[in-house]
C-alpha cells in the first residue's frame, strides 16, 4: 500500500505542476492583448538571457562541433567516406545538437536564475508588495522574462550552429587533412532551408518551455529558503526533461 501511495503522490504532484504550467501559459497569452507590456524590462531580460549566455553557449557549440567532426571521421574512415564528415556536422548541428544543447545550457543558467529570483521575491513578500502598488506582478515579472527567452533562443541557436560548424571545419582542415573548399561544399550541398527552420522552431519552443517552467516554479514556490532551492532544482530538471521530450515530438512531426 505504501508503494501505491507513493505512486499516487507522485502523480498528484505531476498533475498539480502541469496545471500550474498550463495556467501560467494561458495567463501569458491573455496578457498579450492589452498593455502595459514593460519594454524596458523586456530589454533588460533579453540582455541577461542573450548576451550573458553567449560565452557558455558558444564554447559548448565550438567543442561540440570539434568532437562531432572527430567522431564522424573515425567512423566514416572505416568505409572510405571521410568526405561526409562536413555533411554530418552541418545536419547534426542545425537539426538537433544546436537547439538541444543550447536549450539545456540556457535551462541550467537562465531557468535557474528565473526560478531563484522569483522564488526569493515570493518568500520575501516582494510579489505581494507589488499588488499594494497597483502593479500586476505577473505582467511585471513573468511576461518580460518569458518573451525574452522565447525571442533570444533562436538567435543563440543560430550563432551556436555557425560556431559548431566552424569548429568542425577547424578540426577537419587542420588535423584531418581535408580540403577547405571541399569541406565547405559538402557542408552546404545537402542542406535545405527546412533543416535551418526546424532548428529555429525548436529553439523558440524550448525557450517557451524554459520561460514557463522556471517562472511558474519561482512564482508559486513556498517554504522559505528550502522552498526556493527546491523550486530552482525542479525548474532546471523539468525544463531539461521537457526539452528532450518535445525534441522527439517536434522531430517526429517535422521529418515524418
Amino acid at each position: 500500500m505504501k508503494f501505491l501511495q507513493s505512486i499516487g503522490c507522485l502523480l498528484e504532484a505531476a498533475f498539480m505542476h502541469s496545471g500550474a504550467y498550463a495556467s501560467t501559459l494561458l495567463k501569458v497569452v491573455r496578457s498579450m492583448a492589452s498593455p502595459p507590456w514593460y519594454p524596458k524590462l523586456f530589454l533588460q531580460q533579453a540582455e541577461e538571457v542573450g548576451v550573458q549566455s553567449l560565452p557558455v553557449v558558444l564554447l559548448t557549440a565550438l567543442f561540440t562541433g570539434m568532437v562531432l567532426a572527430l567522431q564522424s571521421y573515425v567512423g566514416f574512415h572505416r568505409f572510405g567516406a571521410e568526405s561526409m564528415v562536413a555533411t554530418v556536422v552541418s545536419l547534426s548541428m542545425l537539426r538537433e545538437l544546436g537547439p538541444v544543447l543550447v536549450g539545456l545550457m540556457v535551462a541550467g543558467r537562465v531557468g535557474a536564475s528565473f526560478a531563484a529570483e522569483l522564488g526569493t521575491m515570493r518568500v520575501s513578500e516582494q510579489i505581494d508588495a507589488l499588488w499594494t502598488l497597483s502593479t500586476d506582478p505577473f505582467r511585471y515579472l513573468i511576461m518580460p522574462r518569458f518573451f525574452a527567452v522565447v525571442l533570444m533562443m533562436p538567435l543563440l541557436v543560430a550563432l551556436a550552429d555557425a560556431i559548431g560548424m566552424f569548429g568542425g571545419y577547424i578540426i577537419s582542415v587542420s588535423f584531418l587533412d581535408q580540403t577547405p573548399a571541399v569541406y565547405i561544399e559538402n557542408s552546404t550541398t545537402f542542406l535545405k532551408l527546412n533543416d535551418l527552420y526546424s532548428g529555429l522552431i525548436k529553439a523558440a519552443v524550448f525557450g517557451g518551455i524554459i520561460g514557463i517552467v522556471s517562472c511558474s516554479e519561482g512564482f508559486n514556490c513556498s517554504g522559505g529558503a528550502q522552498g526556493v532551492g527546491r523550486a530552482t532544482t525542479r525548474a532546471v530538471v523539468v525544463s531539461a526533461m521537457s526539452i528532450l521530450v518535445f525534441d522527439y515530438i517536434l522531430t517526429a512531426w517535422m521529418f515524418r
